[in-house]
């Protein structure tokens, strides 16, 4: 598998090179997530039948990159995702952000800003440490989190529970962007489901609300949850790439 060095870190990726006239993309996963997840792979085999140049990626601590999980910060893994774009794409790029990569992709945009030919989220979920996380969380566990540093999480999405550390949360801090604009002004689509329970179907609104690009579409999926990774939802997410790229 080959890697890069950021800082230190070793992280690794697949890419696969298509026309190179048009837009390269980049998926950025969620939260615990890896590069052999079922919506990188559909994107990596879907850009490979119609000749695009794709990137898929692990964070820090994630998959087959270096790392200790409970280090990780949003800071840190921007970082591994701009040092991934800055080594492998040249050209035009379309950044495809999964729930927290959906966060980490619009900071991203927002740094690249003409390169960015498109940006698609998917249940993104900028500021999720502060407004979903810490505000949810009953007393007992701020204070588990403040003394200790450490709170697993339970999971539904898998048998590992969430590893989420104090200084994850603090350190996000530095990166929320609901509080003002959201400087990304390429086209932007932004998928929801309406009965995601992990992060709510108004997100979107609010991200779309926040952005300056005058080119935002928002589709939600009725009885979508979290994942939107059915047959129907990987074929709305063929479309918007089609579309932009």
């Amino acid at each position: 598998m080959p890697a890069i060095n950021i800082n230190g870190r070793k992280i690794a990726y697949h890419q696969i090179l298509g026309d190179k006239k048009r837009a390269a993309v980049l998926f950025c996963g969620g939260y615990m997530s890896n590069m052999d997840g079922t919506k990188a792979l559909f994107f990596e085999e879907f850009c490979k039948k119609n000749n695009i140049s794709y990137i898929r990626f692990d964070y820090s601590g994630h998959g087959a990159s270096s790392g200790d999980f409970i280090e990780g910060t949003i800071g840190a893994w921007l970082e591994d995702t701009m040092g991934i774009i800055k080594e492998l794409v040249s050209g035009d790029l379309i950044i495809i952000g999964s729930s927290m990569g959906g966060w980490i992709g619009l900071l991203a945009a927002q740094v690249l800003k003409a390169q960015m030919k498109g940006f698609i989220g998917i249940a993104a979920a900028p500021d999720f440490t502060r407004a979903l996380m810490w505000k949810s969380f009953p007393e007992a566990i701020k204070k588990q989190l403040i003394e200790t540093g450490l709170y697993l999480e339970p999971s539904e999405y898998g048998d590992d529970p969430y590893k989420i550390s104090y200084n994850f949360i603090t350190e996000s801090d530095q990166h929320l962007m609901l509080g003002g604009d959201i400087g990304v002004s390429c086209p932007v689509r932004l998928f929801h489901g309406t009965k995601d329970v992990t992060v709510p179907p108004n997100w979107t609104e609010k991200i779309a609300s926040a952005l300056t690009s005058d080119d935002v579409l928002i589709h939600m999926i009725q009885g979508g949850d979290h994942r939107l990774s059915s047959d129907e939802d990987l074929k709305q997410y063929q479309k918007a790439i089609l579309e932009l790229v």
